[in-house]
């Protein structure tokens, strides 16, 4: 388990297609408290460190976790968000994030708010329902407010989102181009409400 609080920007090093993708990814960890086995959320998506050195550690993704994450995230030289998984004890800055990507975004518009930038998402039609103002969002591992939402005439959705400077200095939300892809995941109580209402339509 996650929160959406980024703790480090790591750099990929190397991209190795082998029978998975291994990626080593450059970061700033203490490496020595990070056990070969322990889970580290990638731009949102959880991948499980197989080998590791001073300041870097790889990964190995499975061709279903790289056709269900944004394209050209895992090219090298490429940056990624990253967070550690959650400790008993630690403190729950952000909400309760699984590191399971539920489906990919594109970047609309981003417009400068005073210091802050807002940002409009495009979200496909499978999520709009799980979608609302004021609720949970994660955003390629970040956790975010929904300002509004505005559907769609082909059933897809747009989110807004305030982006402080904070925020776009500790992460890589620094850098925005319009059609920009993210990994999205859904607030997990939306989640499990829509298995709910899907199996009552069922019956």
């Amino acid at each position: 388990m996650f929160t959406g609080i980024i703790t480090d920007i790591g750099t990929i090093r190397t991209h190795e297609q082998r029978g998975d993708l291994r990626l080593i990814i450059g970061c700033a960890y203490a490496m020595d408290g990070v056990a070969i086995g322990a889970s580290i959320a990638c731009s949102g998506a959880c991948l499980t460190v197989v080998e590791k050195g001073a300041d870097w550690f790889a990964v190995d993704l499975s061709a279903e976790t790289v056709a269900r994450t944004a394209p050209g995230l895992w090219e090298e030289g490429g940056r990624l968000n990253l967070e550690r998984a959650l400790k008993v004890g630690d403190e729950l800055g952000g909400h309760i994030v699984t590191g399971h990507v539920d489906g990919i975004g594109h970047l609309v518009s981003a417009t400068r708010e005073g210091d802050s930038t807002r940002l409009v998402i495009r979200a496909p039609k499978e999520l709009a329902a799980a979608l609302a103002a004021k609720g949970s969002i994660t955003v390629d591992g970040i956790s975010l407010t929904v300002n509004g939402v505005e559907d769609q005439a082909d059933g897809s959705v747009d989110f807004g989102l305030n982006i402080i400077p904070h925020t776009a200095a500790a992460t890589t939300l620094d850098a925005l181009v319009e059609g920009r892809a993210f990994n999205l995941e859904i607030d997990v109580l939306a989640r499990y409400l829509d298995r709910m209402q899907s199996l009552r339509a069922k019956g």
